[in-house]
């Protein structure tokens, strides 16, 4: 079965207010946030990944990284993955979002892969999962994490086709628990 995953990056310095969220580098990762990618890389080991598009923010792509590490893949940055821009509307991020998650899945297929995983940011992910079919009111019940999040630092869904090839299922798969 085709799958995506949507990863979320780890925990940044939030402190960071001398560098700007939106824009690259943005803020570093945590030591937390280390010990959350690793958690996620473990959780990926056995998930058939074949492809890793990073965004080009310094909390995505070091969390990137060590997945890439972990499963010995490289890590391709795509400024498509970037954070949702303060004058980028949601209809806008979501279209965006759509193009990468399209040209990955149709890429994942025509190489005969299974999965590949796409590691962004909370926002780009919600407007992706909006995208997906999944409803406001659905989505707005897993805003529970930091920020408002559909997703925490390092959290993972997974969208593979559902049984009738048309609609999309969508499960948040991995919660990272680190101490």
């Amino acid at each position: 079965m085709q799958t995506i995953y949507l990863a979320r990056h780890a925990s940044p310095d939030w402190n960071r207010k001398d560098i700007p969220y939106h824009l690259p580098p943005g803020p570093p990762l945590t030591p937390q946030g280390r010990l959350e990618a690793a958690a996620l890389g473990a959780f990926l080991r056995t998930a058939n990944i074949r492809t890793i598009a990073s965004s080009p923010l310094e909390r995505c792509h070091h969390t990137a990284r060590i997945v890439g590490d972990t499963l010995s893949l490289p890590v391709a940055i795509d400024d498509t993955l970037t954070e949702w821009q303060p004058d980028e509307s949601s209809g806008a991020l979501g279209r965006r979002m759509w193009r990468i998650f399209r040209d990955t899945w149709e890429a994942t297929v025509d190489q005969g892969h299974q999965a590949a995983l796409l590691l962004t940011h909370g926002g780009p992910i919600m407007e992706l999962l909006r995208r997906l079919g999944m409803s406001d009111k659905v989505i707005e019940q897993h805003r529970v994490y930091d920020h408002r999040n559909p997703v925490p630092p390092a959290g993972v869904w997974q969208v593979s086709r559902g049984h009738d090839h048309t609609s999309w299922e969508l499960s948040l798969v991995f919660v990272p628990q680190v101490a």
